[in-house]
């Protein structure tokens, strides 16, 4: 898709802005600690690179990948078995659509001992909720149920590298 076949939902300016707003939040909130940010791939790499140059604390990055067929969660891998025990978890989405990837990997994460998990979100599509799930920081709000840009997408389209957040016009 062409980037003169989308529409803008929200401006880069917009996203660096809120990102920033995020980003002293998160500062403040785990002030004098570490953050151990567990990325969950494709969607949240480039909110994950921005989030974190933000961040005034120390901070450990790793990645999970969940596998999908047909909407449903079938494997999901971590980059390395985070030992997380008694750490505090930041889990980056760059979108939370019906939270039920995102409970589990809550629940996963408290299971191997973390201190605390919380959710920091880009967007946030609460309509399409199947579980009770509010992130903990979230972005912006979006109700269109495909977006594209700022690392969004699916694994067979463009636009993932676009600076800003679109749908199809």
């Amino acid at each position: 898709m062409s980037p003169t076949e989308l529409r803008t939902l929200i401006p880069a300016e917009q996203i660096q802005k809120r990102v920033r707003e995020m980003g002293r939040q998160i500062s403040d909130d785990y002030h004098g600690q570490t953050i151990h940010v567990l990325a969950v791939l494709e969607n949240a790499f480039v909110f994950t690179a921005d989030l974190v140059r933000t961040l005034d604390v120390p901070v450990i990055c790793q990645f999970v990948k969940p596998q999908y067929r047909q909407g449903e969660v079938l494997e999901i891998f971590f980059s390395q078995g985070p030992d997380i025990r008694g750490q505090h978890v930041l889990l980056l989405e760059g979108l939370v659509h019906s939270g039920v990837t995102t409970d589990f990997l809550m629940s996963d994460l408290r299971s191997r001992g973390a201190a605390s998990v919380k959710v920091a979100a880009l967007l946030d599509r609460q309509v399409a909720r199947r579980v009770q799930l509010q992130p903990d920081y979230f972005g912006f709000l979006v109700q269109e149920p495909f977006v594209i840009g700022y690392g969004l997408g699916s694994a067979e389209q463009t636009n993932r590298n676009l600076p800003y957040v679109a749908v199809a016009s």
